[in-house]
């Protein structure tokens, strides 16, 4: 009987998520010179920035929330 392939632990399974046009166009040009090489990765990058926040699951307090409002509004939401 042979041995199973053992499934690589470090491979990283990607999912599909949808941004509206008009967002993905501003991402392209933010990113321009940044190093980052497509708006997955500054879509994660940034994800992962508020994911690692010591605030994280924390109440916001009114300044911090009007601050996530323009940061929103600037990144087209």
């Amino acid at each position: 009987m042979k041995n199973p392939k053992k499934k690589d632990e470090n491979k990283v399974e990607y999912g599909t998520i949808s941004l509206p046009l008009p967002l993905i166009e501003k991402i392209k040009e933010r990113i321009k010179g940044t190093g980052l090489p497509s708006v997955s990765a500054y879509v994660a990058f940034v994800l992962r920035q508020i994911l690692s926040s010591p605030f994280q699951g924390k109440l916001l307090g009114r300044e911090e929330e009007e601050e996530i409002r323009k940061r929103l509004k600037n990144l087209g939401y």
